[in-house]
């Protein structure tokens, strides 16, 4: 049990370390090769913070631990609106220009409802798995069709300063890359395994340590990236961040999971506890972000009710596992 601990605590911090090069060594190898700045904020960047949770869960679903996958998409994205958002408005109040940012939170709301449609029978097939990966793709080709209309953009402004900050050779960016790609993997290999023997030696489910620990561990450079931001001013990184990564974790971390290993006998909590808590607080940042008021700004109280709605879930998440 003790092992099992210190491997979840080593295996987010080398998690968290690795992400972060490999996301630094990706935007700047796509800068390099002539990446629009747009497209380097909202693929690289916003889905590549996700990076963690599809590696995590990928070795969860390789390791017969399908529900750890899928609680660590699901717990993430919560994690990322309720928790993360919420820090975040706390310290500085994010004020939403991009117009890409307001096209994306109707899309996200969809993709949600598509999710929960395919997990509505309890079950998630490997051509519903695929399903979700094809609109991924479909995501990315919308992406750059946006990145090439998309020229005076906030997001762009907010992207090429951050390259700008940490300029270095094509060399040194394809090392960390790579290299934050291998260690990528060795430390969800190591977190993965903490967290099933400690889901064990506790007597919980694999589920709930996907939704809780899992999902809060593999958020961290969500975290990161969009606390920095937002003290720079970069509000549309800061929320780009989430947006970005929430689609990426239903479309790519559930897809590629349901895909390793296809899903049966799903817990009714997921639907009508998990889901449904993921798109509440979805709905919740959609009026947040437009402002039907003028323009859409998360100040500091709205922050805090999104904390407060994060802790409401954990509070049902522990009242549910103690029955």
């Amino acid at each position: 049990m003790a092992l099992a601990i210190l491997a979840i605590l080593g295996g987010f911090v080398l998690l968290v370390w690795s992400a972060d090069r490999f996301v630094e060594g990706a935007a700047i190898t796509a800068k390099h090769a002539g990446m629009p700045p747009l497209l380097i904020g909202m693929v690289i960047v916003g889905f590549g913070t996700s990076t963690p949770e599809m590696v995590v869960s990928a070795m969860a679903a390789l390791d017969g631990n399908p529900e750890l996958a899928l609680g660590n998409a699901l717990g993430s994205n919560i994690v990322n609106i309720g928790l993360i958002l919420g820090i975040t408005a706390l310290i500085a109040p994010i004020a939403v220009h991009s117009k890409i940012v307001q096209k994306e939170l109707p899309l996200l709301f969809l993709i949600g409802l598509f999710c929960g449609l395919l997990l509505w029978d309890k079950m998630l097939t490997q051509a519903e798995a695929l399903a979700l990966l094809a609109g991924f793709f479909g995501l990315l080709g919308w992406s750059i069709f946006s990145a090439i209309r998309g020229r005076g953009d906030a997001l762009v402004t907010d992207t090429e300063q951050e390259l700008n900050q940490h300029a270095m050779s094509l060399a040194s960016a394809l090392t960390w890359l790579v290299a934050g790609l291998g260690l990528l993997i060795v430390s969800s290999r190591i977190l993965v395994w903490g967290a099933v023997t400690t889901a064990q030696s506790l007597g919980i489910s694999d589920l709930i340590i996907g939704l809780t620990i899992v999902a809060l561990g593999t958020s961290l450079p969500e975290l990161a990236a969009s606390l920095i931001a937002a003290r720079k001013g970069e509000h549309d990184i800061a929320i780009g961040n989430v947006v970005g990564s929430n689609m990426f974790n239903i479309l790519a971390v559930v897809g590629v999971a349901g895909v390793i290993a296809p899903m049966s006998d799903l817990a009714p909590e997921i639907l009508a506890r998990d889901w449904l808590a993921m798109m509440s607080l979805t709905v919740g940042l959609f009026g947040l972000a437009y402002g039907f008021r003028g323009q859409g700004r998360i100040n500091r109280i709205e922050g805090g009710v999104l904390l407060a709605a994060y802790a409401a879930y954990n509070i049902w998440l522990v009242r549910s596992v103690l029955g």
